[in-house]
């Protein structure tokens, strides 16, 4: 087995920072009664004005005045970890929470889709880049072991089982994930690495120490298997971002807007499903929030398509509030079936995707504004179409030549002498519903090129009548 361990260091400060989209400056995450009040994370920026975490605020606001505080948010951590399990769910079935602040990977059985483990790791590394999480990954034969060598170093991976042991004897005590109290005691003793440990009786640290530190060892050695709970997805994804000031704009909404939607990507990516409908709620101080719902006409996950419909159906939205929260909450999550695709793609690249143009002219038209048409066994033209829900194209049944634009009603022909290409055809139809019609049609010419469907009813010496264009 191989498993693979991806530590989050500032897990807090990130899920802080990806709510923010001016990430860069200066940030202090608090945390402490009134009275006393404790830097608890810091972020880059901050730390070159001379915070560190442990400082009191007033401490720092001695040292720079030029930064900005938030609150150590506990319940915003637990967000990330399950969104972050949620993603890693589409590397591995098996993905535990077993260690704090780090991700628990079996991804030898994923190496055959994904590749050997330098490229797989490079993908791990690229996606949590791209949902904005700082990380370190390691990878060792079990849990125990891959979780210790992310504290050595980013990067770090033994792939053989046998060359475990000499790398972890190398690794200090400090960096074994003993208990404090117990490598205080085992420095006093002249032990400063694992490999010192390791060759020492184990009969002579049962009787000194805790049992706990040979479960420790058998579990880095890969002696002891750990019982490790998996994480199984959920059927409901709710994610929710606070903005730091309040917004009253829609161009303020769309950074948020637009990490919302990507979390929401990666977890439907995670557990292989789409979203055919999901609600976008604003939050107002003082008064309800203002749901928005988006519906799709199939189930998608791609987040650009995600962001791009939301955006548009958001634009149209008159804010009645200032927004001070921001909260996406999707329950439907059908299975997501790829469109098939052409190996080599012919569409230019400007071009989009009939599902991606078909949603976004829903998002900017409205729903009822765009919709499908569906032939009828109806010889009548007016009634040989109607509306259905999906907007796909669809294949005719053959007929003779038919015009893409249909008039509501006929008019009169203003040419009177007009080429005609083809025709007559007679269509005689309704006579059981009391909307009899007896009519010849022909395909025309105009004198400047156009090509028009007319007809002139059975009978009648009047002018032609146009009923449509062809394109």
């Amino acid at each position: 087995m191989l498993w693979a361990c991806i530590l989050f260091p500032q897990l807090a400060m990130d899920a802080a920072l990806r709510g923010r989209a001016d990430a860069a400056s200066p940030l202090a995450l608090l945390a402490g009664p009134p009275q006393k009040r404790v830097l608890q994370a810091v972020n880059p920026a901050a730390r070159r004005l001379g915070l560190k975490p442990g400082q009191s605020l007033t401490a720092a606001r001695a040292l720079s005045r030029e930064f900005t505080c938030a609150e150590y948010d506990l319940t915003a951590v637990g967000h990330c970890q399950d969104l972050l399990a949620a993603w890693g769910y589409g590397f591995s079935s098996q993905v535990s929470q077993h260690y704090p602040r780090a991700l628990l990977l079996e991804v030898h059985s994923s190496l055959a889709l994904f590749g050997p483990w330098p490229r797989l790791e490079a993908r791990l590394r690229a996606e949590l880049a791209e949902l904005g999480f700082r990380h370190r990954i390691s990878a060792a034969p079990n849990p125990a072991a891959a979780r210790v060598l992310s504290n050595a170093g980013d990067g770090l991976a033994v792939l053989d089982s046998h060359e475990l042991p000499g790398i972890l004897g190398r690794l200090p005590l400090e960096r074994a994930g003993l208990p404090r109290e117990l490598v205080t005691s085992l420095s006093r003793m002249g032990l400063r690495n694992l490999r010192q440990l390791l060759e020492l009786p184990r009969d002579a640290l049962a009787k000194r120490f805790p049992a706990d530190l040979l479960r420790h060892l058998d579990s880095l050695l890969g002696l002891r298997p750990m019982a490790l709970e998996f994480y199984r997805p959920a059927d409901r994804f709710e994610a929710r971002i606070e903005l730091n000031f309040d917004v009253e704009s829609h161009q303020a909404l769309l950074f948020p807007l637009r990490r919302l939607t990507a979390d929401l990507a990666a977890y439907l990516a995670g557990r292989d499903s789409g979203v055919q409908r999901f609600e976008l709620h604003l939050e107002h101080h003082g008064r309800a929030d203002t749901c928005l719902p988006v519906g799709l006409l199939s189930a998608e996950r791609d987040p650009a398509m995600l962001f791009e419909l939301t955006r548009g159906r958001l634009e149209q939205l008159q804010l009645p509030a200032a927004v001070h929260a921001v909260r996406l909450l999707a329950s439907e999550l059908p299975t997501f079936a790829p469109a098939h695709r052409q190996l080599f793609n012919e569409r230019p690249q400007q071009a989009l995707p009939w599902e991606q143009l078909r949603e976004r002219l829903r998002a900017r038209l409205g729903d009822e504004a765009v919709h499908g048409l569906s032939a009828l066994a109806e010889h009548r033209p007016e009634q040989a179409w109607q509306p259905r829900e999906s907007a796909k194209p669809i294949a005719l049944p053959p007929c003779g030549p038919r015009p893409g634009w249909l008039l509501t009603e006929p008019r009169p022909l203003r040419e009177s002498m007009p080429r005609i290409l083809a025709g007559p055809e007679r269509i005689e139809s309704g006579w059981w519903d009391g909307a009899d019609l007896r009519r010849d049609y022909y395909l025309v010419e105009t004198r400047s090129g156009q090509r028009a469907w007319v007809y002139r009813p059975v009978g009648s010496e009047g002018p032609l009548l146009l009923h449509g264009w062809f394109a």
